[in-house]
């Protein structure tokens, strides 16, 4: 049976953001623009996919100020981790699919 891949985390845009969090420790935070310049994504479209990540409960994101300033954070919460763990074991699942030698029953 072929492992199923978790659509909301697929996206090539969404993967990336993933990764990106799930290399911080957990607890961990980003500001926003510091996750748009790392990634080299414009604010708009960092902030879509973002919004697709948060529905999920994959991000979480805070707004605060620091003194006056309006600062918005982004953090890979615990089920946003559970599920790249699951994402990246059904991609390996999968690339041994395609490794392994042919049954002989085909």
């Amino acid at each position: 049976m072929t492992p199923e891949l978790d659509p909301v985390i697929h996206a090539q845009a969404r993967l990336r953001v993933v990764v990106t969090l799930n290399a911080l420790a957990e607890g961990d935070q980003i500001t926003f623009p510091g996750l748009k310049d790392l990634l080299g994504m414009t604010a708009g479209n960092l902030s879509v996919h973002l919004g697709k990540l948060e529905e999920a409960g994959y991000v979480e994101i805070t707004k605060t100020h620091r003194g006056r300033t309006p600062v918005t954070y982004v953090a890979l919460t615990r089920r946003g981790r559970l599920a790249f763990e699951e994402y990246n074991a059904a991609i390996r699942a999968l690339l041994d699919m395609t490794t392994a030698p042919p049954s002989g029953d085909a």
